[in-house]
């Protein structure tokens, strides 16, 4: 009778959470676990080096693209499914980790899925063929997907709106330097020893990941937020994300950019081997595009909390459609420039680095009470466009560069009529705007 009594108590709460999505939460409580405090620096180091365990899987792979496709005898893009697999992971998995942590903490739940991420790394580096080393790369996805969930419950615990974009772009800054470095690792990796060598360094990074998040992480989900796993709960925020127009919209256009994205890190390596015949400039190259994302990032943590996450954004997804119809622009007419494609492409994937954390966070900010479901649907559909559409545009490539160069502008425009949607044809506004 008792249980019968909580329950429904509890329940009627959580539907009145989910009736009043606005709400703040921040002055209602502090994270239960204070045994291991942590400061703001630390905590912004430790996720996005958490989400750079997704990087890791994905960029330090692009350099043994040839030595993989030797040994498994591979035929035209088939060897661009290592990336594509372990996207595919990452969504679907994306579905399970939000409800997860709010019903048992962000804490554990992450603790669980980096150790088995390090397990299939290991995994993946004895596979006897390629068929399994794709299945074992679908299950290190799955496992990977809570990092980007998890990362985002967890800031939005403690941040919102422009704040939490602040933060989300200086996670996203420190997590841009791993690009950068992350096909010079696997590189250097090659020089020494065989591709499975990669994989065995990836358990390693994440073992120590694990140790660190166990000893310093607080745990930051509060206990008046905790959502029991019940299929009707989830599955209305799952229909309170979809039927928000403004957060559909905004998760539906950040999928289309970082389709761009996608595809083009399936066809890096190919793109620099075939198109421009300069396989030795390819990880100084990727290093560069790299950059321009990191940058980017940076700048949009000083000026996001000034001109507000909605103007930053409108106005980068303007200059993302212009360079990436430049792109198809030079594709014809001057296909054989490495400068100019370095040039044009940094500007454009540099314009993902204010789209990216802003969208998601627009997206956030009407579910602070229930943040980590929230984030796990969304974190979901963006990946499952970004991946359908990046696989899409991948598995185009014919040895020019004109099908990324139509990825870029085209992914763009759809992005571009999503957010037009969202905000009733009204860009460049900032609602709610903090007060000086």
């Amino acid at each position: 009778m008792i249980a019968d009594i909580y329950n429904k108590a509890l329940t009627n709460t959580i539907y009145k959470a989910i009736e009043s999505p606005h709400e703040s939460l921040m002055s209602k409580s502090k994270p239960s676990d204070t045994s291991f405090p942590i400061g703001e620096k630390e905590l912004t180091w430790m996720m996005a080096l958490t989400m750079a365990l997704n990087a890791m899987a994905l960029d330090t792979m692009l350099p043994a693209f040839p030595n993989m496709q030797a040994d498994f005898r591979l035929l035209g893009n088939d060897v661009q499914y290592i990336v594509g697999v372990y996207l595919v992971g990452m969504g679907v998995g994306s579905l399970f980790y939000g409800p997860l942590s709010d019903r048992y903490g962000r804490k554990y739940i992450m603790l669980w899925a980096i150790i088995s991420f390090a397990i299939f790394s290991i995994a993946c580096a004895f596979t006897p063929s390629y068929i399994i080393l794709l299945l074992l790369r679908f299950a290190q996805g799955l496992c990977g997907a809570a990092m980007g969930v998890l990362v985002m419950s967890i800031i939005r615990d403690k941040f919102e709106g422009d704040a939490m974009a602040k933060r989300m772009s200086m996670i996203f800054l420190t997590f841009m330097i791993v690009p950068i470095i992350a096909p010079s690792i696997g590189q250097i990796i090659l020089w020494f020893a065989p591709w499975q060598f990669i994989f065995l360094g990836l358990s390693g990074l994440a073992l120590l990941m694990a140790l660190w998040v166990s000893m310093r992480l607080p745990e930051t989900l509060s206990p008046d937020n905790i959502i029991p796993i019940e299929a009707k709960l989830i599955t209305n925020i799952w229909k309170k994300v979809v039927f928000h127009r403004s957060a559909f919209a905004y998760i539906c256009a950040s999928g289309m950019t970082q389709a761009g994205l996608y595809g083009y890190l399936s066809s890096a390596q190919q793109i620099f081997d075939i198109v421009f015949d300069a396989d030795d400039f390819f990880v100084i190259g990727f290093a560069i595009i790299a950059i321009g994302i990191a940058i980017t990032n940076y700048t949009n943590s000083q000026i996001v909390m000034r001109f507000g996450a909605r103007r930053v954004s409108h106005s980068a997804l303007f200059l993302f459609i212009f360079c990436g119809i430049l792109q198809v622009v030079t594709a014809y007419f001057m296909p054989q420039s490495l400068v100019l494609f370095l040039i044009i492409i940094t500007l454009n994937m540099a314009m993902i680095g204010f789209t990216s954390s802003n969208f998601s966070s627009i997206a956030m900010q009407p579910f602070g009470a229930m943040a980590g479901a929230a984030s796990s649907f969304q974190t979901f559909l963006r990946t499952a466009l970004g991946g359908i559409f990046g696989a899409i545009i991948g598995q185009q490539f014919n040895g020019t560069m004109l099908p990324i160069s139509l990825g870029f502008a085209v992914t763009g425009m759809i992005a571009l009529c999503f957010i037009l949607w969202a905000e009733n044809g009204k860009l460049f506004t900032r609602p709610n705007a903090p007060r000086v």
